[in-house]
């Protein structure tokens, strides 16, 4: 992709209504556009990495048998209202033209319940595990700090049905580990806890994954003996660890980027979600639901993978892997510069270039800023050595590489 082709430019200046590190540089960055309190839209960079993160739980979730489908965001009241969940506030109320209730969809338990039902007669049917990526709505009354808490949001919901408690719990056990699996190849796993969270009505505990950082809005207690957590909630009544019992605590301040819950039977007991077991018995169907924000994840990751200059994208799932620079005004510079780019291109490096007429100081700001893994720079100084500089994002020095030493340089 040439810049000067790139339909987003940058911003100097923090935007006034960004409150929080991750939305301030994704705007001035521009991968994404605040249009109102908690709704943005996604640039191409953005939108870029927005669908490798998807892709990359797209893996995980068919890794245990998940099987992708698209549910409407458009509920018909009475789904809600079968469950007694019609009136919470979160929910946005909408009415047509013709005067019928709709809600827009802020979780999917009542839309997949009575999709289930139509596939689930008997335990032969069973297990099944579907799941989606949709637009969320929620009528949050704090909408702030980006994209980790928007009015309008991504989000991965995977739901299990089982033949009893049993088989749930081992799935429960599997996408728990796919979890993990998600944010160790999105560059969070390192600093992602889990969570014992109240269950609510469905069990005593349900799990969250929680990514430590000091702009999350949850306060956790962090064990110090087995890096298991109790999300602040629920410490007046669970006061040691559920997995060694210990009672030695660190506070620390994180972003929930994933929450898995034991359902039960509460949501395909009302729309009689049932099946036939071994004895032609009629038995309710035991389910489960996983939950991640991808969305979350992108604004989180920014939170934890940044420096005073702008954001370091993790590898697998930065816009581009390579940021080339053309820095001169030489033809000679512009030549070399425009056939390495078509190079990185045939070997398959997605690459980013800097074509435009601008200063060395404005392309090294803005390669700073929009994070890319990889600089490399072409430059009358390089090109005496016969190479490039490189220079990885995470780290400090630039270092003259050969040309043709630099796509194993990038491995």
């Amino acid at each position: 992709m040439r810049q000067s082709k790139l339909a987003t430019k940058t911003l100097k200046e923090t935007p006034k209504d960004a409150d929080n590190i991750s939305a301030a540089l994704l705007i001035r960055a521009g991968f994404i556009d605040r249009i109102g309190s908690g709704i943005y839209s996604y640039l191409p960079l953005g939108w870029k990495i927005l669908k490798k993160i998807e892709d990359i739980i797209r893996e995980e979730m068919n890794a245990i048998g998940g099987q992708e489908l698209l549910l409407p965001a458009l509920h018909p009241r009475e789904y809600w209202e079968a469950t007694g969940r019609a009136d919470l506030d979160a929910w946005y109320q909408v009415k047509s033209k013709q005067g019928k209730d709709f809600i827009l969809g802020g979780t999917h338990e009542e839309i997949i319940a009575p999709v289930a039902k139509k596939m689930i007669f008997s335990y032969r049917d069973l297990p099944i595990y579907l799941y989606q990526i949709q637009t969320k709505f929620r009528d949050e009354t704090r909408a702030k700090g980006g994209l980790l808490r928007g009015r309008e949001f991504s989000m991965k919901d995977l739901y299990s049905f089982h033949v009893d408690q049993a088989d749930l719990d081992s799935y429960y056990e599997k996408a728990k580990e796919a979890y993990f699996k998600v944010f160790n190849r999105c560059g969070i796993g390192n600093l992602t806890i889990l969570t014992y969270s109240s269950g609510g009505p469905f069990s005593k505990f349900s799990h969250e994954f929680q990514t430590i950082t000091e702009s999350g809005e949850d306060t956790i207690y962090l064990c110090k003996k087995c890096n298991i957590a109790i999300n602040k909630e629920i410490i007046d009544e669970q006061k040691t660890c559920p997995q060694c019992n210990g009672d030695d605590f660190e506070i620390k301040k994180a972003v929930e980027v994933g929450n898995i819950f034991k359902l039960g039977t509460k949501f395909s007991a009302p729309f009689e979600v049932n099946y036939l077991d071994e004895k032609g018995e009629k038995k309710d169907v035991i389910m489960g639901c996983y939950g991640m924000g991808p969305s979350r994840i992108l604004g989180t990751i920014i939170e934890v993978h940044h420096d005073a200059k702008g954001m370091i994208w993790p590898e697998a799932i930065a816009p581009f892997q390579v940021h080339l620079l053309a820095v001169g005004e030489s033809e000679n510079v512009k030549n070399k510069a425009e056939e390495l780019y078509k190079d990185l291109i045939a070997k398959n490096v997605e690459v980013l270039f800097d074509d435009r007429d601008e200063s060395a100081g404005v392309k090294f700001a803005d390669s700073d800023l929009l994070g890319i893994p990889y600089r490399v720079v072409v430059s009358e100084k390089t090109l005496k050595e016969d190479g490039v500089g490189l220079k990885k994002r995470s780290e400090g020095e630039e270092k003259i590489v050969k040309i043709e030493e630099l796509i194993n340089k990038l491995k």
